[in-house]
């Protein structure tokens, strides 16, 4: 009880460090001066994971125990930390009060003024108290938005200790032949992008994307296709022309090694049992000289969205540095296994133990910050890892990056207006779901692509928006299914050959009906 009513205390002088900042934003003032005694009722999303809204539960408990007069009702509902930046944005209104939300999505929401931004005495709190790297994912434009929740959002290196030496863990070519010598797969999502730019940071590539202030992407700097990129390549061409190779991280069957995160600490365990062992990425050779794979790193963020009634703010405020503070972190770390953001919390010793969080701090050395970056590179740079598999000589190394920048700049050239509207994507003009194609609205609720394509029977495609998934129609038995989300719904499938233009009708209720249309 002694250690809660400091940390109520802490809270309480930060609030009272909030009364100094009357010329900050209202974000900065809310509540100064006042009382906070009261009763809230508050919303609030965290992991879906089951026990998580169970144990906030508990520590909103304790907090209120620690704030004689501040009485907090939550109700809290599981949504993925993935979906929740983009579940706010599309309606700030009715988003809850505190939302837990991956830190790739800060921008957005900040675009979406749908971040109430701590005062100046929490924002140095957050940085006295929280790694770096969280801290700068919490910003933008120098300013924090959010409370690092946890700092093990990345990816690193499962396998087994019986096969493969530790020595040999630090070499890629190794880790391949001792998994081909003991017939086990090396599992390694190189069909994602997340995972298939760990080698193009190995060699110094980058993709770096701009946004304007509405937060439309408007340019990106892209090296994949360059020298270093056409090594990227070859490296990844020492895993995927083996046997032993597996695209598929998320299952262990037959695994030797599995390049994964935290998130698959208890498969790890279950699978490989006393020869686990947890490291960083291994390093890969071309041409005589080696090359460290990178990887993304990432962090979870508790935000608070603004509030008309300023207490009610002001307290949202409090509530969201004490759920996020060393010893909450400490609870979640010890139930579900989350890594902390807070530096004290990292020298628990159990949490030093811990295999997997040591293995990701030696990963994250070489690991790039995940930013805002585009659909379009998520759906064209997991394409490379498919096309190292399938190449067989340098030129079609060279078509399969040529192919990448062609998208990159197909998107870049369109103009946010078309960017917003509707796309067709799918396996049409050898674009292998790469390319965005544009179309027009005209008239009202009717879209029709710009140009005419020449399809094949069983060519499949999509009718997307936004040049995402959020909102995509195919099949029209699908289309008219409001059972179905419009994630969900099935591919179109061409039945009969020609070149037409393809056209999108909208209905009520999320219902469409996709056409094709002859060509003259």
């Amino acid at each position: 009880m002694k250690k809660i009513l400091c940390v109520a205390l802490a809270l309480i002088l930060c609030l009272g460090m909030f009364a100094g900042c009357a010329s900050g934003t209202p974000e900065e003032t809310q509540g100064t001066g006042a009382d906070l005694t009261g009763n809230y009722e508050i919303t609030m999303w965290v992991s879906e994971k089951d026990g998580v809204a169970a144990q906030f539960q508990e520590q909103i408990a304790a907090f209120n125990a620690a704030n004689p007069g501040i009485t907090i009702t939550a109700k809290i509902e599981g949504v993925t930390e993935a979906d929740a930046g983009s579940k706010v944005v599309a309606d700030v209104a009715t988003a809850p009060d505190l939302f837990c939300f991956a830190q790739d999505q800060l921008a957005r929401l900040v675009q979406a003024s749908a971040l109430a931004k701590p005062g100046k005495a929490a924002q140095e709190a957050i940085i006295a108290n929280n790694d770096a790297g969280s801290v700068t994912a919490a910003k933008v434009a120098g300013d924090i938005y959010a409370y690092p929740l946890t700092s093990d959002n990345g990816y690193y290196m499962y396998y087994n200790k019986s096969i493969i030496t530790e020595e040999e863990a630090l070499d890629l070519a190794k880790i391949v032949a001792a998994c081909e010598k003991n017939n086990v797969k090396v599992r390694f999502a190189l069909e994602n992008a997340w995972y298939t730019a760990a080698f193009f940071f190995a060699t110094g590539c980058h993709t770096t994307w701009t946004t304007d202030a509405k937060g439309e992407f408007t340019s990106v700097d892209d090296t994949f296709n360059s020298a270093n990129g056409m090594i990227a390549m070859k490296g990844m061409q020492i895993l995927t022309n083996s046997t032993a190779y597996d695209s598929n991280a998320d299952i262990f069957t037959d695994a030797g090694v599995v390049v994964t995160g935290t998130w698959n600490a208890d498969a790890a365990k279950a699978h490989f049992g006393e020869n686990l062992g947890a490291t960083k990425l291994p390093s890969f050779t071309v041409d005589g000289k080696s090359y460290q794979l990178g990887s993304y790193s990432g962090y979870k963020m508790m935000g608070v969205k603004p509030q008309t009634d300023a207490k009610k703010g002001a307290v949202l405020q409090l509530l969201a540095q004490f759920l996020t503070n060393e010893e909450n972190q400490l609870a979640r770390f010890n139930t579900f296994g989350w890594g902390p953001s807070n530096k004290k919390a990292q020298e628990n010793e159990a949490v030093k133990a811990n295999e997997s969080l040591t293995a990701l701090a030696a990963q994250n050395a070489f690991a790039t910050p995940q930013g805002q970056i585009a659909g379009v590179f998520w759906d064209n740079a997991k394409l490379l890892g498919a096309v190292a598999k399938a190449a067989t000589t340098e030129a079609e190394l060279q078509a399969g990056l040529d192919a990448y920048t062609d998208a990159l700049n197909a998107f870049t050239s369109l103009t946010p207006e078309q960017r917003a509207a509707f796309t067709v994507i799918g396996g049409i003009k050898d674009s292998g779901w790469g390319t965005d194609f544009a179309m027009k609205e005209d008239p009202a609720g009717t879209w029709t692509s710009e140009e005419a394509f020449d399809l094949t029977v069983g060519t499949e495609f999509k009718v997307r928006q936004g040049m995402g998934w959020k909102v995509a129609y195919g099949d029209n038995a699908s289309n008219a299914d409001t059972n179905v989300p419009t994630t969900d719904k099935a591919n179109f499938k061409v039945e009969t050959a020609g070149k037409f233009y393809i056209q999108l009708v909208l209905g009520e209720n999320s219902t469409a009906v996709v056409n094709l249309i002859p060509a003259n």
